[in-house]
């Protein structure tokens, strides 16, 4: 397991004896520790106390059933945050945890499930970044040209979605941009670099490249460094770690509220236990991340690693 930390906020505004895990898909990368920055905010602006653990891989299915099977068992947390690395897997071990009577918040991408009792869904709004993605290849592509959708993860209902809108929205309004090829992807970066080669050499001509994950995106970005034949082509990534526009074949980035998820997670768990009405899902909508505004406060606070709570932070609950 990756380190794990318990906050008590001996210091908070509002004592409770509440806990709450937090699961997220790995730790070390932003978009989770950014989760965790909204987490941390949350959590001392209600006096919780947040376990935070997670597998060494995003791929270790696994194990994040044991650790949710663990924590489930101990009986010592009010409440559960997943951010699922498998969208059917994880199904089973959260059905256990609510049938205990355990309220669990699934986060960034959903299960194959509905919500629903005390299961509920903090989700990123996929379908908009593939909307997002596919504005952008038009503005890039001036509405004429040829794409490749790489990274289409069976395992994270999330990448389905991007692809899904991506290729909707170009097909009702850009009909004269195609999408030539369509792969699979995965979280191991060796395997998606392989993937890109192959991509590229069947496709010489070849526009743009949509890279659905951040291992995806490193991959594709790899290749054509090492390819200066393909130095023309476009790359439009998601969930960067780093937040970094410094290769020239990198347009742009599709951005997700790590934070804001992170903190309407704990809202919702909160609410849930003083009896208030909590919705069974809501959407937080990405940001697309360009030259122009990389470097904007917006972004850095979007990014942000910094989980320390307390009442420095901008972050603030809903």
């Amino acid at each position: 397991m990756a380190w794990l930390c318990l906050f008590a906020c001996g210091g908070c505004r509002k004592q409770t004896s509440c806990r709450i895990a937090v699961i997220p898909r790995t730790t070390g990368r932003i978009p989770w520790e950014s989760l965790h920055t909204g987490v941390a905010a949350a959590a001392y602006s209600f006096g919780i106390d947040i376990y935070w653990n997670a597998t060494t891989r995003q791929d270790d299915v696994s194990g994040q059933v044991a650790l949710i099977d663990r924590l489930v068992a101990q009986g010592s947390y009010q409440g559960i945050v997943i951010a699922p690395n498998q969208s059917l897997a994880l199904i089973t071990p959260v059905r256990r945890a609510v049938a205990k009577g355990i309220p669990i918040v699934i986060v960034g991408s959903p299960l194959l499930t509905s919500p629903g009792g005390k299961l509920f869904y903090v989700l990123n709004d996929d379908q908009e970044g593939g909307r997002i993605a596919a504005r952008r290849i038009a503005t890039l592509l001036h509405g004429k040209g040829s794409v490749a959708i790489l990274g289409i993860n069976p395992d994270i209902a999330g990448t389905l979605l991007r692809a899904r809108a991506f290729e909707e929205l170009l097909a009702r309004m850009y009909p004269d941009i195609h999408v030539v090829d369509k792969r699979i992807g995965s979280f191991n970066e060796p395997h998606e670099q392989q993937v890109a080669e192959e991509t590229l050499k069947a496709n010489p001509h070849l526009d743009a490249v949509i890279a659905l994950s951040a291992s995806t995106t490193l991959g594709v970005l790899s290749t054509i460094g090492s390819n200066p034949e393909y130095g023309a082509i476009k790359v439009i990534g998601f969930d960067p770690d780093p937040v970094d526009l410094s290769s020239a074949n990198l347009d742009s980035l599709v951005l997700e509220n790590m934070p804001q998820m992170g903190i309407h997670a704990i809202d919702f768990l909160h609410d849930e236990r003083e009896g208030r009405p909590v919705p069974s899902q809501i959407k937080v909508e990405p940001m697309l991340v360009t030259r122009e505004n990389v470097n904007s406060t917006q972004v850095r606070q979007w990014a942000s690693t910094d989980f320390r709570p307390g009442p420095h932070r901008d972050w603030g609950s809903r």
